[in-house]
């Protein structure tokens, strides 16, 4: 077995608990969830999409309110949290052409975050 199929099981292991967990306190979910589990793990994707999209509103609003391009701390933060839940809906997928780019793309973004920090560690100084 491939370290991505076993990571892939893993995240499906992981919701299919919390379609257990949404059964019990949902119950009237049950027919439909035990029908298409894969259901939770559609919802995360999608949930990822969402926030690596609103990256792009954050910068956009900033800008208008600055009058110039700028790109607040905010957008990495989306940036890297859009691009971790999006990674782990690739590797349940086991897509290979997106678990490559967005594994570039967070450590990208953690970079820049690193960098934001050390920068406002030297200001302090």
């Amino acid at each position: 077995m491939s370290f991505i199929s076993y990571l892939s099981m893993q995240i499906e292991r992981f919701a299919f608990g919390i379609n257990d967990i949404l059964i019990y306190f949902i119950p009237f979910l049950e027919p439909y969830l035990d029908n298409h589990p894969e259901t939770i793990m559609i919802v995360i994707g999608f949930g990822g999409q969402a926030l690596f999209a609103t990256r792009f509103i954050i910068q956009w609003l900033s800008s208008e309110n600055a009058g110039r391009s700028v790109i607040p701390v905010a957008f990495w933060y989306f940036s890297i949290t859009g691009g971790l839940v999006l990674l782990t809906y690739a590797i349940w997928r086991q897509d290979p052409v997106i678990i490559a780019g967005q594994s570039v793309g967070v450590f990208i973004y953690a970079r820049n975050l690193y960098f934001i920090s050390k920068e406002k560690k030297q200001n302090q100084d």
